[in-house]
């Protein structure tokens, strides 16, 4: 299993827009196999920076993921509304257990 972390600037004026766009990408990309969880949110220090985080079985479904029409759409629509560098971090993970708080 894998994770990845991602944070997307969007221009202010383009936020709303971002918003939908992530939403549509969020949704259809949680009804893929091999994706067990796929959030998107807003940081609560700066509405204009989305946080990606997407959870990955194995490689191939991340390679299926990418292949999509939804992800094609996506990459198409996104370079327009930033408003600075995407960071984007894959952390590979061997095991995971709950905390308790």
């Amino acid at each position: 299993m894998f994770v990845v972390n991602a944070t997307v600037p969007v221009n202010p004026e383009d936020r709303d827009e971002a918003k939908e766009l992530f939403a549509d990408v969020a949704e259809k990309s949680r009804t893929e196999d091999g994706i067990i969880d796929y959030r998107v949110s807003t940081d609560v220090d700066d509405p204009n920076l989305f946080r990606i985080f997407e959870q990955y079985e194995d490689d191939e479904a991340f390679e299926t993921h990418m292949q999509t029409d939804h992800i094609d759409e996506f990459m198409a629509q996104l370079p327009d509304l930033l408003g600075g560098e995407v960071d984007a971090t894959r952390f590979d993970v061997e095991s995971s257990s709950e905390l308790e708080f």
